[in-house]
């Protein structure tokens, strides 16, 4: 259905374009006629028409005129001018305000069908684009909010970067700080903490589409799951501090939503803002975001509020030290050492003249760094093997020997945490190249293996081809094929059970594989 308007001035004008397009297309087609230019705006208005025949010269305001006042609110109409004066202005100006055509008067009926059906194809096509557009948007609030929630559990294990991760081009985060927000729900709260926090976190979760749009009408933040009777927002930043306004106006801004989020669910809650932070120790921000729920029973609190709030004397590089346990962690030897020399050197030129305090943070830094080693399974953790860290900086001649020490245990811990990550990959690839050797006959998935070796199927693909030099498919045909040929060789057996026995129940299929590998088809193997 095409609603259409015709203004003219001209009784028989009107009724001649009304006949032509009603004789034409009919019920397809709703029509309005009009006389003045101030019709036009009210119809534009009401009637809301897809295509409208305007007329230059009308009483009151012209044709041009109502056109401009009806392309403020209402930019989608197709216009077609009608006029009876061949001026250049006049079509100047219909150019300028978007005008499809430009008819002369007298005009004919084909004119005004052509016409007429290049307006409907154009309708047509802004209508698509319409659809299209609301499909791509209906798609968006599904895969945005799930892009989200991965941010966010990637912010919140322990050994993540998010600032590396792929999350930060797929959101669009170009700020290169930011801070958390941690809200908590529940019935009432008693003795600083939530009641039925289980009852709450359902409704939460019932009620999370309306959640995600009152809070981004407050932030403009990447907002994690419903966890629980928890919700984690993100929130990008472009310093690295906050000023004291900035800060008063994030609570400020956070206790408003707080309240629309209480009267719209009827439950009570509260919130705990962490620290500005780089993208690759946000993490910090949220643990400070968590901390901050715990201090007394304001409905929000910052973490720079808390008179208690830990905090580093002078210009302490902390994140130098996260880099530090970041890299080595990760085996990244070269990252890990960079790291290790740019904190000795600013622990030189800020105590350098207190051995004792350079030598407890090294020993500190390393036996850190061990243990987060231990914990992620990359290396033995004991109590014994430490007899000599002690005695070995006792005995460091100078401050230089306390950094080939430090340097020496930080490249040995990247090294031992290098080589375990080596020899569980060898030998997940030893297992499961036995497991095909015995098992080619059957028919053999990348999921069933991977589940076998309790590793997710794309990491497993990725680490068996960095392992045996090729994907897990071509080693398995290779494999197949290595034993069709030793089976080819024995003439008990014919070509159709060689293809079974080969691991293939298409001989068709078996003979494309084979001829791809070998270059001929078995039975030109055979012959051979």
């Amino acid at each position: 259905m095409f609603r259409i308007l015709v203004a003219d001035d001209e009784g028989i004008m009107l009724e001649s374009i009304r006949n032509i397009i009603q004789s034409n297309f009919g019920s397809d087609c709703e029509i309005v006629c009009v006389k003045t230019g101030r019709a036009v705006i009210e119809q534009a208005g009401s009637f809301r028409p897809d295509i409208a025949f305007v007329d230059i010269q009308m009483p009151g305001l012209s044709g041009i005129q109502a056109i401009k006042e009806v392309r403020k609110f209402n930019p989608s109409i197709v216009f077609i001018i009608i006029t009876a004066f061949d001026k250049f202005s006049y079509a100047q100006e219909a150019v300028n305000l978007g005008v499809m055509e430009f008819i002369m008067k007298p005009v004919n009926k084909k004119k005004i069908l052509d016409t007429c059906i290049k307006a409907m194809h154009q309708v047509e096509e802004a209508r698509q684009k319409l659809s299209d557009d609301l499909k791509i948007r209906e798609k968006l609030e599904i895969v945005i909010p799930m892009i989200e929630s991965g941010f966010i559990y990637n912010i919140l294990q322990d050994d993540s970067d998010p600032a590396r991760s792929g999350y930060i081009e797929m959101l669009d985060i170009q700020k290169p700080y930011g801070f958390m927000i941690v809200l908590e729900f529940g019935d009432s709260m008693e003795g600083g903490t939530m009641t039925n926090a289980i009852g709450v976190g359902v409704r939460v979760n019932k009620y999370y589409s309306m959640v995600r749009e009152i809070v981004k009408d407050y932030f403009d933040c990447v907002i994690g799951p419903a966890m629980g009777n928890r919700l984690v927002l993100f929130l990008s930043f472009e310093q690295e501090k906050v000023r004291y306004e900035e800060r008063v106006e994030i609570i400020t801004r956070t206790r408003n939503m707080i309240h629309k989020l209480e009267n719209s669910m009827d439950v009570k809650c509260r919130g705990g803002i962490g620290s500005v932070k780089p993208l690759s120790g946000i993490r910090g921000s949220y643990k400070e975001a968590i901390k901050s729920l715990r201090e007394g029973d304001s409905h929000v609190v910052h973490i720079t509020d808390i008179p208690a709030v830990s905090d580093y004397d002078g210009e302490y590089p902390l994140d130098l030290e996260n880099r530090y346990l970041e890299r080595g962690i990760k085996a990244d030897r070269d990252g890990a050492l960079s790291c290790a020399n740019e904190f000795f050197d600013w622990m030189l030129m800020h105590d350098g003249d207190v051995r004792a305090n350079i030598e407890v943070k090294i020993l500190e830094l390393v036996m850190r760094l061990e243990r987060r080693a231990f914990e992620a399974g990359n290396m033995r953790y004991g109590f014994r093997y430490r007899e000599n860290y002690l005695r070995e900086l006792r005995d460091a001649a100078d401050a230089e020997g306390l950094r080939r020490w430090f340097l020496n245990k930080t490249r040995e811990i990247c090294e031992n945490i290098s080589t375990s990550r080596e020899k569980e990959y060898e030998n997940v690839a030893s297992r499961v190249r036995g497991y095909i050797d015995e098992n080619y006959a059957k028919d053999i998935s990348l999921d069933d293996v991977s589940r076998m070796v309790d590793i997710s199927p794309y990491y497993f693909s990725k680490l068996f081809k960095q392992e045996v030099g090729e994907n897990f498919i071509e080693y398995v045909t290779r494999t197949r094929i290595k034993h069709a040929r030793r089976f080819l060789e024995d003439s008990r057996y014919s070509i159709k059970e060689i293809c079974v026995m080969s691991g293939y129940s298409d001989p068709n299929y078996f003979s494309r594989i084979f001829k791809k590998y070998e270059g001929m088809t078995p039975s030109e193997y055979r012959e051979r």
